[in-house]
Parts: C-alpha cells; sequence; structure tokens
C-alpha cells in the first residue's frame, strides 16, 4: 500500500482525546464570572435601596416569641442585628430566622411591622437551611473541580445531596476526597451569602453563557451562546407572579429560593458520603445526571458521631441481614421482586397475621381482588393521566390492561344495592401492586416494583 493512502487511513482513524476536568473548567470560567458581573450590577439596586432606607429611619416593631417588642429602622435593620442586640451568644448560633412565619436570611432586612423567630442548628428549621446552604458549597465545588452543570440541591432529612450534568462522564468515589477538600476550602474562606431578587429576564441571562468567540471574519466576530439548560427549564416554569432570587456564595451563583446561612464558615465539619446516578426530572428518558451525597455540621464531634452511626447502621442494613440470615433476596431475572425463602416467609406471615388481628380488632373485612384489570378502571380512577408511566401494561384480544399499582375496592362496593345500614364498610385488602419504578430507584425492600401492603377503603356517609 502506497504510503500516501496509509497516511490517509491513518489520519480518518484519529479522534480528539477528550478533554480534561481542568480543560472543562477553564472554559467555563467566563460563565462563572459573567454571573458574578451581573449579580454585582442587579444587587446595587439594592444595596441603593438600603441606603435610603437608612437615610428614612422609618421605625418598625418586631415582635419576639415571648411578646416582648424591639423596634426597628424598616429596610436596614436585619434579624441577625435582633439576635446580636439580646445577646451575642444567641447571635452566634442563630444560623436563620422566620418572618411572619416565612423563611427568612439572617442577613435580609426587615421590611414592616412583624413577629420574628430565630433558629439555630438544634431546630429543624436552623438544620434545613444549613444543609441547604451547604449544597451550594457543594455545587460550587463540582463546578470548580468538574465544570459541571448544576441542576437541584436540596437538603434531606440527613445532609443533603447536589445533581449535575456531566454529559458522557462520571464521578468515582476518588472524586469524593477532591469535593470534600474544595469544600473545606470554602468554608475557611467565610464565604458570605448573598441574596438578590431578579425579574424572569435577568435570571435567564444568569444562566445564558457566552462560552465562544468564533471569528467569522477579520473585521466581525460572531458569538456562539451555551446555557445552563437545567436553570433556564425552572425559571421558564416558575408561575408568572414567583419571586425569583438568586443567590452568592464565594464565586458561585445560583437560583435558589433560600434561606441561607449568613457564611459558609458556620460549616465547621464536611464529609463527601456518596455518589451516585441520577436522571433530570427523575424521568429516564431525560439526560444522565451524578448526584453527590454530603453532610456538614457546625463541629467535628457532631460529624464523627454521624459517621459512627452510619457505620452501626450498615452493619444492620436489612439488605446485609436478609441474606446473612437467609431471609430473602434479589435476582436480576425479577429486579425489585422479593424472593422470601421459607425463614423470612415465617416473618411474613407473623406480620400477616398480626394485621389480621388488628383488622378483627378495628372492624375490617378482609377481602380479595384481581390483579389485572381493563384500563378503563385506570381512566375512570386517572391513573391512565396521571400514573401510567409507572405502570405495567399490556394488551389482550387488542384491549389494553394493566397491573393493579394499587387496590381498588370501588368495584366491590357497587357490585350490589347498598343500604345506609351498612356504613360504614370497612374492606381491607393483601392484594398483590406492581409498579414500575426505575431500576436506579430500586433499593431493597424499602423501593420495589412487586408488593403487597395493608391496603383498606371505608365507605361511610358524610356524617360518619
Amino acid at each position: 500500500m502506497a504510503a500516501p493512502e496509509v497516511e490517509k487511513k491513518m489520519a480518518a482513524l484519529t479522534f480528539e482525546a477528550p478533554k480534561t476536568f481542568e480543560q472543562i473548567v477553564a472554559e467555563k470560567k467566563p460563565y462563572y464570572e459573567q454571573r458574578i458581573t451581573l449579580f454585582e450590577k442587579f444587587r446595587a439596586r439594592e444595596l441603593e435601596a438600603m441606603e435610603k432606607a437608612r437615610e428614612a429611619a422609618e421605625v418598625i416593631n418586631i415582635i419576639m416569641p415571648d411578646g416582648k417588642e424591639i423596634p426597628g429602622v424598616k429596610g436596614l435593620t436585619t434579624p441577625f442585628d435582633i439576635a446580636k442586640g439580646i445577646s451575642s451568644s444567641l447571635a452566634k448560633r442563630t444560623v436563620v430566622a422566620k418572618v411572619d412565619e416565612q423563611d427568612w436570611d439572617l442577613t435580609r432586612p426587615l421590611v414592616a411591622d412583624c413577629a420574628l423567630q430565630l433558629f439555630s442548628f438544634n431546630d429543624a428549621e436552623g438544620r434545613e437551611a444549613f444543609w441547604h446552604s451547604s449544597a451550594h458549597l457543594l455545587g460550587q465545588a463540582l463546578e470548580l473541580e468538574f465544570g459541571v452543570d448544576l441542576t437541584i440541591g436540596p437538603a434531606l432529612e440527613e445532609g443533603f445531596y447536589y445533581d449535575c450534568f456531566m454529559g458522557d462522564r462520571t464521578l468515582a468515589d476518588a472524586d469524593r476526597t477532591k469535593v470534600e477538600k474544595r469544600i473545606e476550602v470554602s468554608i475557611k474562606e467565610n464565604q458570605k451569602f448573598e441574596r438578590i431578587e431578579v425579574s424572569r429576564e435577568e435570571a435567564l441571562s444568569m444562566f445564558t453563557e457566552n462560552k465562544f468567540k468564533i471569528v467569522v471574519s477579520r473585521e466581525e466576530p460572531l458569538s456562539m451562546f451555551t446555557e445552563n439548560k437545567f436553570k433556564l427549564e425552572l425559571i421558564r416554569g416558575l408561575p408568572d407572579e414567583a419571586i425569583i432570587t438568586v443567590y452568592k456564595v464565594g464565586p458561585m451563583v445560583d437560583l435558589c429560593s433560600g434561606p441561607h446561612l449568613p457564611n459558609s464558615g458556620l460549616a465547621k465539619a464536611v464529609a463527601v458520603t456518596a455518589v451516585s446516578r441520577a436522571f433530570w426530572r427523575a424521568d429516564v428518558k431525560r439526560e444522565p445526571l451524578q448526584r453527590v451525597y454530603a453532610i456538614t455540621f457546625p463541629d467535628s464531634k457532631q460529624l464523627k458521631e454521624y459517621q459512627f452511626r452510619m457505620a452501626e447502621a450498615k452493619k444492620r442494613d436489612h439488605r446485609v441481614v436478609g441474606v446473612q440470615q437467609e431471609l430473602f433476596f434479589f435476582n436480576p431475572l425479577s429486579p425489585g421482586s422479593c424472593f422470601f425463602l421459607p425463614l423470612g416467609t415465617r416473618i411474613y406471615n407473623s406480620l400477616i397475621g398480626y394485621i389480621r388481628e388488628k383488622y378483627w380488632e378495628y372492624e375490617y373485612e378482609e377481602v380479595v381482588t384481581p390483579n389485572i384489570y381493563n384500563f378503563d378502571l385506570w381512566r375512570t380512577s386517572g391513573h391512565a393521566d396521571h400514573y401510567k408511566e409507572n405502570m405495567f401494561y399490556f394488551e389482550v384480544e387488542k384491549q389494553e390492561f394493566g397491573l393493579k399499582p394499587m387496590n381498588c375496592h370501588c368495584i366491590m362496593f357497587a357490585n350490589r344495592m347498598r343500604s345506609y345500614r351498612e356504613l360504614p364498610l370497612r374492606l381491607a385488602d393483601f392484594g398483590v401492586l406492581h409498579r414500575n419504578e426505575y431500576s436506579g430507584a430500586l433499593t431493597g425492600l424499602t423501593r420495589v416494583r412487586r408488593f403487597q401492603q395493608d391496603d383498606a377503603h371505608i365507605f361511610c356517609t358524610p356524617a360518619q
């Protein structure tokens, strides 16, 4: 074969090496800087409003939970000012507030006479704000380390997570350390959480990225725009009357309703606990996402206590115990459907027996109903319109049928004419249910596709 032909074939086989994360982050840097520039531009009007409030010095009354009234200045005094005025120790432990039962940042000015509540990390409201704020630090770390497109990052009962889009790339457990160290840097920098209100158009502009400059001619460059389509989708989906708020912490700007901590320094200890997969809007047909879980605490002692508790709980994970004690198992030939072994079946039947005793005690009648129904029933119930994607359905003799996702006793009640003397009628059922859960959501016995539950309906008059 001639040398030119070999070179030609070799050239056809060459491909562009994937970009490193450092390269991706470098390309995103103008976008991050643009967000901050716009944020500061929009924040200027809020700072101006505060200066006007200072000059006006209009007095408002803030009512504390004990009934005490404290004076403040409209548009200037913040919940943190009130806490500090009461005691420095109160200000130090307070992380978030409520104003007339509305969630409120500690550094957000009060705008009218109001009732004020202050919360610490020991309160449920305080922990939620603490972990929601920490999710922003996690989002910041994911952007600066991997150049991801952020989606949503909510607080959980314990901890928080952030979903992010990385194209066809994924995160490994080894990446958790990188993220952890980046969050620790943000904590040491004591970054302030700042809030602004923006119009829909302003919000959209903040998450559109002018990323590339392609020269069409020497005289006129043409800008190509890329965007965080996930944030734009969220913004466009907000109702017309929605108040749109954006928060900045360090170099990270994010769409969020808040409230948040005054600064990142309150989170003294952090652990990135897991990495998993997810899908945008929990829809397997949408973009695949990486979900990163983490948790923070006001001190390292609480983090160590949490890690010890999680380690102990892991030893007693029902998925581990079930296999070790030969109670049950799962098999990929029937995903999300439990196989109960003889010992597990004994426990299962004991639970059934206990519930049946409760049926007698509370005057329920046990019934047995079919597993498969014509879809006419699901159209009547609303499942066909709102739940079909989570059902197993199929065609029989040119008619659509589906496995029931929940028990329905209306057919049984309507089987004959009823007398009011029969009411209240309590019907209970251990029927087998099937729900087409996403494979990624299946978790032991807590999230399955085939299950039975103590399911009942009460037919009664309005007066009953």
